[in-house]
């Protein structure tokens, strides 16, 4: 969006008004996809599994009953590892999300300032007289 000659300023600051409205809806729509993401991970074996929400708390913990054979360090072990991939699945799920929301925010223009508001203002004395 360039800047608007004083006949386009209604136009510009309703298109732009409509913009931030777009890029608000993305960012509410970004933050109800990181409600329902859900990282997931799993053991080598298979024996151990889990799922993390978007905010990174372990939702599910699948222990198969064979894994309790293992000796309770290699089983304890294995468990922080797959609660941990969990985690950062679920993690770089929500970074996609906000770095997609956040690319949608970044292309607004910057808001006008209190120079341009002078400017209109003086332009208008001089357009009086």
């Amino acid at each position: 969006m360039s800047v608007p000659t004083p006949e386009q300023d209604a136009a510009f600051l309703a298109e732009y008004v409509d913009r931030c409205r777009e890029v608000i809806r993305g960012l509410y729509a970004a933050q109800t996809a990181i409600g329902r993401l859900e990282g997931q991970a799993e053991s080598a074996d298979g024996l151990v599994w889990a799922t993390a929400d978007g905010q990174g708390r372990v939702t599910r913990l699948s222990i198969n009953p064979r894994a309790l054979r293992k000796n309770e360090r290699e089983l304890g072990r294995e468990v922080t590892e797959v609660l941990q991939a969990a985690q950062n699945d679920a993690a770089r799920q929500a970074r996609e999300v906000v770095d997609k929301a956040s690319s949608r925010a970044d292309a607004l223009p910057e808001p006008l300032d209190e120079t341009f508001v002078r400017a209109r203002g003086e332009q208008a004395i001089r357009d009086l007289m």
